[in-house]
C-alpha cells in the first residue's frame, strides 16, 4: 500500500498567505536550492578572478548531473537559458531550404511560432499550422500532422503543450519524421520531471527547461542534440568556446554570464528525490483532478477532456462571459483581491484556467480558490 505523501511548503520560500496554483509559468526554487545559490554568489563576489576559474569544471559537474537525470547521452547535452533559445539555435542550425514548410500545430507555445516565422522569412520558407483538437487521442495527431509534412523541412512539436497541458505522441511522430525525411524540433518545455526519460524518442533536437516541475533556479534549461547535427550546432553567443569541438563545451561558457544556476540545478533535483517524486507526482495527478473539478464546479462548467493531459495540469474552462482580451487585467485581480496566482489560456475560441500542482499543494488551496473566485466573474 503506497502511503499519502503530505504537502511540504516547508520546503519553499512561499508566501503562505497567496495561493500559488501556477507552479508551470516560473516555477518556484526549493529554499535548500536558494541557500546554495546564495553561497554561491558570495564566493563568486568574495574573488571573481577565482570563481571564473572554477566555473567550467562546476559546470562541468552540473551539466552531467542534468544529462543523467533526463537519461540522455551526456556528448549530446548542451545547458541553454530556457526552451525557447534551444528551438532557436534548433532553427539556426537545421536546413531550412526556400519555398519549404516549418511545421507546427495550433497548440505551440507563442515564443516558439515567433521563431518559425523568423527563420521562415530569413529563409523564404513558409510555416504551416496545424490545428489538432484538445480532445485528439495518439492516431489522431499522427495522422493530422502526417500530410502537411509534404514539402516540410521542420517539425516542431510540443511534448507537452502549455497553452492545453495536452501530452503529444513524441515517439510515434519521431518514427513519421523518418519516413518524410523531415527534421523533428521537440519543445520538451515541460517535460523534466513529468515525463521519464523525455529525450529518449530521437528527435533532431530536444528542448526542455529544468526551472518548471524539477523546480531547479530559472534560466536553467537542456538542450539535446542528435549525434547527426552535433557538429554544426553552435551556441547563439559567440564566445571563448566557438571552436572547441565538443557539443556540450560550446555551450559552457558564455564570456561574463551568471553560471550560478546552472550550477545550483541539480541541488532541486536532490529535493525531488526527498520527495520521493515518482510517487508524489502520481498522488498530485490526483490532487490536480480533484481541484479542477471542484473549481469547475464552482464555476458552473468543467474540465476540458484532454486526452491525454500533463501529470499535473489540468484545464477549467471558464464562463462563455469572461472576455479573454482581458486576460491579463483579470490575472492581477485574482492576486490582488483574492491573493491567488493563476494563469488563463485561451484555446479555439475557449478560455481556461491552467491549474498546476506541486509538493507544496494541498487540496484545501484549490477550494479556497473555488469558494472566492466565482464572486469576481
Amino acid at each position: 500500500m503506497v502511503t499519502l505523501l503530505s504537502p511540504r511548503p516547508d520546503l519553499w520560500t512561499l508566501d503562505p498567505g497567496v495561493l500559488h496554483l501556477n507552479h508551470g509559468s516560473y516555477g518556484a526554487v526549493p529554499r535548500r536550492t536558494q541557500e546554495l545559490m546564495a553561497a554561491l554568489r558570495t564566493e563568486t563576489e568574495a574573488n571573481p578572478m577565482a570563481w571564473f576559474r572554477s566555473v567550467a569544471d562546476q559546470l562541468t559537474t552540473s551539466r552531467l548531473e542534468l544529462a543523467s537525470y533526463l537519461r540522455t547521452d551526456p556528448a549530446g547535452f548542451a545547458l541553454v537559458p530556457n526552451a525557447s533559445a534551444g528551438v532557436t539555435v534548433a532553427l539556426a542550425t537545421l536546413p531550412i531550404p526556400s519555398g519549404s514548410r516549418i511545421v507546427l500545430t495550433n497548440h505551440a507555445y507563442g515564443a516558439v511560432r515567433y521563431a518559425a516565422e523568423r527563420f521562415a522569412k530569413a529563409k523564404g520558407a513558409k510555416v504551416v499550422v496545424v490545428d489538432v483538437p484538445l480532445e485528439a487521442d495518439d492516431e489522431t495527431v499522427v495522422s493530422l500532422i502526417a500530410p502537411r509534412l509534404d514539402q516540410a523541412s521542420v517539425l516542431i512539436v510540443d511534448q507537452i503543450s502549455s497553452a492545453t497541458a495536452m501530452v503529444f505522441p513524441i515517439g510515434d511522430l519521431v518514427a513519421l519524421c523518418r519516413e518524410h525525411d523531415v527534421a523533428i524540433v521537440v519543445d520538451g518545455a515541460h517535460a523534466p520531471a513529468l515525463i521519464d526519460a523525455p529525450a529518449a524518442d530521437g528527435a533532431d533536437f530536444w528542448t526542455g527547461n529544468f526551472h518548471k516541475w524539477p523546480a531547479s533556479p530559472r534560466a536553467t534549461a537542456g538542450l539535446v542534440v542528435a549525434e547527426k547535427w552535433r557538429t554544426e550546432t553552435l551556441p547563439l553567443i559567440v564566445s571563448w568556446s566557438e571552436y572547441d569541438e565538443r557539443l556540450p563545451e560550446r555551450f559552457d561558457m558564455q564570456g561574463t554570464y551568471d553560471y550560478v544556476p546552472w550550477i545550483a540545478a541539480p541541488e532541486s533535483l536532490r529535493v525531488l528525490d526527498e520527495l520521493d517524486w515518482p510517487v508524489r507526482r502520481t498522488q498530485l495527478s490526483n490532487l490536480i483532478d480533484e481541484g479542477a473539478r471542484i473549481i469547475a464546479k464552482a464555476l458552473a462548467t468543467g474540465v476540458a477532456e484532454v486526452t491525454r493531459p500533463a501529470a499535473t495540469m489540468r484545464l477549467v474552462e471558464l464562463p462563455s462571459s469572461v472576455d479573454l482580451t482581458a486576460a491579463e487585467a483579470f490575472k492581477v485581480r485574482v492576486s490582488r483581491e483574492l491573493k491567488a496566482e493563476i494563469t488563463m489560456t485561451g484555446f479555439d475560441g475557449r478560455g481556461f484556467i491552467r491549474l498546476s500542482a506541486h509538493a507544496y499543494n494541498s487540496l484545501e488551496d484549490y477550494k479556497s480558490l473555488a469558494e472566492r473566485l466565482p464572486a469576481l466573474l
